[in-house]
Parts: C-alpha cells; structure tokens; sequence
C-alpha cells in the first residue's frame, strides 16, 4: 500500500504531537515531518516534498497563508489542508486564494482530518460541514472578497513585512529577521500603506487581523 505522505505546520507542541499521534494509526498515512512556523513549513515542504501539508493559519515568522501561497509556487502538486480554530469567512477566503484546498476547524475529529487528507490527495476539496455549507449557500459575494483581492494584490515580501508590523516589530527586527536592509523595509510599508490606502500602523495591524494574516491575540491593544 502506498501510504500519503503528510507534513504538519503548528507552532503549538502539543497541538501538533497530538495530530501526529491521530495520523500514526492511519495505515494508509505516514507523518514525514513537523514544523514549528510558516518559514520552516515552507523550507521543509521544499526539501520533503509531501503529499499533503496540515497548516495552521496563525504561526510566528510567516503566517500560515502566506507559507502556504509560497508552498504552492514552489510546489504545485502539494495540497494543503489548513486546520484553524476561526472559521471566518475572511480566513476562508484568504485560504482559498492562497490555494489551499481544503479547510478544517482544530475541533474537528481524527476521522475527519484523515478524510480530508486522503479526498485531497485524490484531487478532491475538502471543507469542515458548516464552512462547505456557507460556501454552497453564498449567492452573493462573501463580505470578505474585497480583503481578498487586496491581500492578493501584495508580494510574498510585503504579506512577509505586513505580518512583522502587525505583530509589533520594529523596522529594524523586521529587517534582521528578513536579511534586508531598514531603508528596504520602509519602503515595503509605504507600498503597503499605498496598496491598502491606510496611512498607520495601527491600521495596517487592524487589516491584518480582518483579513487573517495574523489573529487577534497577537496584538492585545491596538493603538
């Protein structure tokens, strides 16, 4: 039999030791890997090559969307699954746009995630029952289409910057932390802040939060 190879992306220990666990009693599934944040998931998806990566959406150093647009340039034929506690029509849209093919809250069952590990796998879409229900029954534009075609419109490097400013980085940790240079920073949040029409920082954590690049529990207090 050949078995699916899986990758999981969390940056909860026990959250991500408890799916292996669910997925190690699955003949037909084999866990290759763990990562601990959206960089590393996309670094090791590269260098793995699973089948199938479980992503979470909510992740330090790059956001689950973003690693998983990345993960999906680089590799086309690997299908993602996104796992997240929020089911909010603007963390769907933005999954979706990413291309992620299929969507599961954290309270979902091991049955589950193996079912929708194995109807990805054979090309299939998967969605936890009620956000394949809301999706069936839109027959009007989801209210957070407009979040999505503006996050679509920014680079890899800006959703990158956009989610250092909105955790509360200086410019110059963003700067280490993505090998370049402070000035370059401060352009990307000018494209930023032109792209979005929002002229503070406040603002850009605020959009960041509506359109699911980061939750809400990142930033206590927004200024």
């Amino acid at each position: 039999m050949k078995r699916t190879t899986v990758m999981l992306a969390e940056d909860h220990m026990v959250v991500r030791e408890g799916f292996r666990k669910l997925l190690e009693g699955e003949e037909d599934i084999e866990v290759v890997g763990e990562a601990q944040n959206g960089r590393q998931a996309v670094e090791m998806t590269r260098k793995l090559r699973p089948a199938v990566v479980v992503m979470d959406i909510a992740m330090p150093l790059l956001n689950g969307l973003e690693a998983t647009r990345q993960i999906r340039k680089a590799l086309p034929s690997t299908k993602i699954i996104i796992l997240s506690a929020h089911s909010d029509d603007a963390y769907v849209d933005q999954a979706i746009a990413m291309g992620a093919v299929g969507f599961l809250l954290k309270q979902t069952s091991s049955h589950n995630l193996s079912v929708a590990i194995r109807e990805v796998q054979k090309g299939n879409t998967f969605f936890s029952t009620s956000i394949s229900k809301r999706l069936h029954d839109q027959k009007v534009p989801a209210k957070g289409k407009v979040l999505r075609k503006k996050v679509a419109s920014l680079s890899s490097r800006e959703m990158e910057v956009l989610q250092l400013i909105a955790e509360g980085k200086a410019n110059k940790e963003t700067a280490s932390e993505l090998g370049i240079s402070i000035k370059t920073v401060e352009k990307h949040r000018q494209n930023l802040m032109a792209k979005l029409n929002i002229h503070e920082i406040s603002g850009l954590t605020r959009y960041a939060i509506g359109a699911g690049i980061i939750e809400s529990s990142v930033q206590l207090t927004i200024r």
